[in-house]
């Protein structure tokens, strides 16, 4: 009995990199994301933590792989300041959601490592809210605004098995009005 268990735990052993030698880049997949985001406006800047899930679809010809993807964060990146306008006021600005759709091209460097950038279309909001400090509040306002923009990024994504996978990427996005985002996120998912 002992001895079948030592061999079962040694074919478990010698089988396990066998799986992984077949790791692709190929499928649909679903993951979850988290990273640092740094949000700046006309050279001032608020950092925070980034936190979503994406979605995507991935073709492997040989080393090539191309794919879509499309992803849904949101962001604890925000800036208040005091005094903007009279003593005791305070204007805050920050980022709230952010969509994006877009596209990556990459090489498979390895059976478990792909190196790959990506572009595509982002939309980003922003809010402004503003207490002057006083009792009163007729001058008081909140302002929300959606910002269309691009993204760029490049990234790593290694194969810990045929369907789970790490990654980890940096991507800049620049949008409308001056407003604009460097991130670095990582991520743990699943593909299909």
């Amino acid at each position: 009995m002992r001895k079948s268990v030592v061999l079962l735990l040694l074919a478990g052993v010698v089988a396990t990199p066998a799986v992984a030698q077949d790791a692709t880049f190929q499928g649909a997949r679903i993951e979850g994301i988290v990273g640092w985001d740094r949000v700046n406006v006309e050279g001032e800047g608020a950092n925070g933590v980034t936190y979503g899930a994406a979605v995507g679809y991935d073709l492997q010809r040989g080393r090539a792989v191309f794919g879509i993807e499309g992803e849904v964060t949101d962001s604890s990146a925000d800036e208040c300041i005091s005094g903007t306008v009279i003593a005791g006021d305070q204007l805050c600005a920050g980022a709230g959601r952010d969509l994006y759709v877009g596209g990556r091209a990459g090489a498979a460097v390895s059976r478990n490592l792909l190196l790959y950038a990506k572009a595509g279309y982002t939309n980003g909001r922003v809010r402004l809210d503003y207490d002057d400090g006083t009792a009163a509040t007729t001058s008081d306002f909140n302002i929300g605004r959606n910002l269309d923009g691009v993204r760029l990024g490049a990234g790593a994504e290694y194969a810990l098995s045929q369907n789970a996978f790490l990654k980890t990427e940096y991507r800049y996005s620049n949008y409308e009005d001056g407003f604009s985002r460097h991130q670095v996120v990582g991520g743990f998912g699943f593909r299909f």
